[in-house]
């Protein structure tokens, strides 16, 4: 049975939906984490708020090419790690309206989104470098500093949670619905819990935290990084065996995936993923049950870089029509012949041939089961066949398959296309 939110059943037919990291970061354009790795002061990272003029901005063009891949919801980080905002919040002058930008940047975004139809989506960061009560540990670029011990002394968690929460709060007040929140990230084990104590759930109030959310938007969805359960889980930057579980049970999954390894525009960073990489990726999260978040790093001018946006136009051409295939379904209990993916929607059974074959395809258990059959990208009929299964096989004779085996006849070109995918129409009652 496919994972549902009961409270947000759009977000489990969405299935393919755009990540968007855009701060101070893009300037140095070195990866979105380069105040950590190049451990760079606060005071020697103001050189980037002080020039932040993203003069090209355009949300309405964002979102015209998420809805051109055949995404239904984007997420732009309204504040990352290095703890810069674009809106303009009442907490702190460490915002886009103090830089040469001078504009709530949150603002046209949300009308954006509205105005294409898309689902309105928010990334906040737990974490906090450039804010003076948040504790130096083992991701803080002062992590290294011989004065750090001294330094936490004066630093105060619980005004930092305070702050925490009263920028969550602004974010789902002033702007109308928000339909989903991305949380990033805890740390209260693993590898960066030791060097210094991690931080968890009670550095950042969560529960109390996730009540506040849960109050001011009662229909959003909200991940599980808050070191508490959440709507739904996140793997990141690798795809999943099979379905997520947790509890022992099936639960809504979205891999969040980069095109090139940097969330943040990466400018000699030349390793991206092709269009047909991400078809493959996105099919295969679905078959098993789950979303693609693919995320975008826009440059310091405010536009999705020409390489992102080629590999976008790729994803639009496969999804334009293919994307019945994709929104609305999900995993099936059949296991598919080597090199594909199933999906379901409905009564509509999908079968996507990652390597194209001579001619025939073998489907098990699918005899007497399926109405009718055409390839999706043209309606164009697939002829179906139930061998013998007692045939033996002769000079111009195929071999017998194994009881309740379809066998479809394709034809020996392959269709242009990164996937192909046969529509399989099942009869009633399958």
């Amino acid at each position: 049975m496919t994972a549902t939110i009961d409270h947000a059943p759009w977000f489990t037919q969405a299935r393919l939906g755009m990540f968007v990291h855009w701060g101070l970061y893009s300037l140095p354009a070195r990866h979105e984490w380069v105040m950590n790795r190049e451990r760079i002061s606060v005071p020697d990272y103001a050189k980037y708020f002080e020039r932040f003029e993203p003069d090209l901005y355009d949300p309405r063009e964002w979102a015209r090419a998420a809805k051109a891949a055949g995404m239904k919801y984007v997420v732009l980080t309204a504040k990352h790690h290095e703890g810069f905002c674009l809106w303009d919040s009442a907490l702190t002058d460490y915002k886009a309206t103090n830089t040469p930008c001078g504009a709530d940047l949150i603002e046209p975004y949300v009308e954006a989104l509205r105005e294409a139809g898309l689902k309105v989506g928010l990334y906040y960061s737990l974490i906090d470098w450039h804010h003076p009560d948040f504790t130096i540990d083992a991701v803080h670029p002062e992590r290294g500093n011989p004065e750090a011990a001294a330094l936490n002394e004066g630093r105060d968690m619980a005004r930092y949670r305070a702050y925490l929460h009263g920028q969550v709060r602004e974010l789902l007040t002033n702007y109308g619905q928000i339909d989903y929140l991305f949380f990033d990230f805890s740390y209260s084990e693993g590898e960066y819990a030791q060097q210094f104590p991690g931080k968890g759930r009670a550095d950042w109030g969560s529960e109390e935290l996730l009540a506040l959310v849960r109050g001011l938007q009662p229909g959003i969805v909200v991940n599980d990084r808050l070191d508490l359960p959440g709507d739904f889980a996140t793997p990141e930057q690798y795809q999943p065996a099979g379905p997520v579980l947790s509890g022992g049970r099936e639960v809504p999954w979205e891999a969040c995936q980069t095109l090139n390894g940097s969330w943040g525009y990466d400018r000699d960073n030349l390793d991206y993923k092709s269009a047909d990489q991400l078809v493959r990726m996105l099919i295969d999260g679905v078959a098993k049950d789950g979303n693609l978040l693919l995320n975008v790093g826009p440059t310091a001018r405010g536009e999705i870089d020409p390489r992102a946006g080629e590999a976008l136009a790729g994803m639009g051409e496969w999804m334009r029509v293919h994307a019945r295939s994709i929104h609305g379904a999900g995993a099936v209990d059949l296991v598919p012949p080597p090199d594909c993916r199933y999906t379901r929607r409905g009564n509509r059974l999908y079968l996507h041939l990652f390597a194209w074959p001579f001619q025939h395809v073998h489907l098990a258990g699918l005899a007497g089961k399926v109405a009718y059959a055409q390839l999706l990208n043209d309606a164009s009929e697939i002829r179906m066949v139930e061998l013998d299964p007692h045939q033996q096989a002769g000079n111009m004779t195929q071999a017998g398959q194994a009881p309740g085996t379809l066998t479809l006849t394709l034809p020996v070109q392959r269709p242009n296309a990164a996937v192909p995918v046969v529509e399989l129409f099942l009869t009633e009652g399958d």
